[in-house]
């Protein structure tokens, strides 16, 4: 442990050795050193921005237990979007003023894969300044073990088509034990890492999750960690971190109770320890909610994610994120936090600074 902690106190990387005892540590140690490289990399800010999920279908091939969205026998309500049901949201919503539209789609094995791309192009095509962030490594695998498309063809319809930006869904935790319990049948870890890094080949960035507090232990979130850091080193392609708080509810994992928020608080600071390559840590409102969003940016994070106006998948487990949140909010909370919000574009290039 004082390896660990003269290390942290050097401000040297922890070697993936160490990593694994931040656990270990007491909170407010690892905040200590969490907050220091937060508060080197962007002081005082906290990021969000004006986005708009939209996921077109439920309707899905693989059944991950962990999941609420679904349609299955506890989500007995399956959807499926037309083109033009999911054009008239985007026309709607950029009336709002939103940026980034955030499209996301369950596995559905009756819809073409052009019906999974096209609707980037019309997009792009009516609305050019808006950044699509669409097709996680989950989808971009599925489309491969239905239709045939290798991932390099994929991706390079995903570029031609219009899509801006990678979302980092599908990483779940890596370690193939626990996939094999709560997603088996889904991209496997090791595929995951391979789309990101294609996509990353390509010149263009991407956002990479971890799904945290169902039956996964504290070192397998260390390996996942790690296993981005060895990635991130490689290519630099990785927007930012973003852990997610499981869902439990109508989920069929038998876990009986939520993480508390100090197991919380503390992966977030030791996420910002340990990948020291990626610049930001999104404390994502919608799985932790606003308070403790906004309490974890004094313990590592540095970003809230955005408005969403509307969240499915989340809230079918039981986050109360069902209909996003304001603009005004993110401004007022962050400012009585004693911190500077600031309104960026996809990409954490700086809109606006509400001094």
């Amino acid at each position: 442990m004082t390896t660990l902690l003269k290390k942290l106190e050097n401000k040297e990387r922890i070697d993936d050795e160490l990593a694994y005892k931040l656990y270990d540590l007491d909170l407010f140690t690892l905040a200590k050193y969490a907050h220091e490289k937060r508060f080197s990399l962007h002081g005082k800010k906290v990021y969000f921005n004006a986005n708009r999920h939209i996921n077109p279908t439920n309707i899905c091939a693989d059944t991950c237990k962990f999941c609420a969205f679904s349609a299955h026998r506890k989500n007995p309500n399956p959807y499926f979007m037309s083109h033009e049901e999911i054009m008239q949201i985007v026309d709607e919503t950029i009336q709002r003023g939103t940026k980034e539209v955030h499209i996301v789609s369950a596995h559905n094995k009756d819809c073409s894969w052009q019906w999974y791309l096209e609707i980037f192009k019309m997009i792009k095509d009516k609305y050019p300044q808006l950044h699509v962030k669409a097709m996680t490594a989950a989808e971009i695998d599925f489309l491969k073990r239905r239709f045939g498309l290798e991932y390099e063809d994929t991706i390079e319809k995903m570029i031609e088509y219009g899509v801006d930006s990678m979302p980092g869904g599908g990483a779940e935790i890596f370690d193939e034990t626990v996939r094999i319990k709560i997603c088996k049948g889904k991209v496997s870890s090791e595929n995951w890492l391979k789309i990101h890094k294609l996509w990353h080949k390509k010149g263009r960035q991407s956002n990479a999750t971890m799904l945290f507090g169902h039956i996964e232990q504290k070192a397998h979130r260390i390996d996942h960690m790690l296993r981005l850091r060895r990635l991130q080193d490689e290519t630099k392609g990785f927007n930012a971190f973003i852990p997610l708080v499981w869902q439990k509810d109508n989920s069929f994992l038998d876990v009986k109770h939520q993480l508390d928020s100090e197991e919380i608080l503390k992966t977030i600071a030791i996420a910002r320890i340990v990948l020291d390559n990626i610049n930001n840590i999104k404390a994502y409102w919608a799985t932790m909610g606003l308070n403790l969003a906004m309490v974890a940016q004094e313990f590592g994070a540095n970003d809230l994610d955005g408005t969403i106006e509307k969240e499915s998948i989340q809230s079918a487990g039981g986050a109360k994120s069902a209909r996003g949140t304001k603009l005004d909010t993110f401004i007022e909370l962050i400012k009585t936090s004693n911190l500077i919000p600031v309104e960026r574009d996809s990409l954490y290039n700086e809109l606006k600074v509400y001094a």
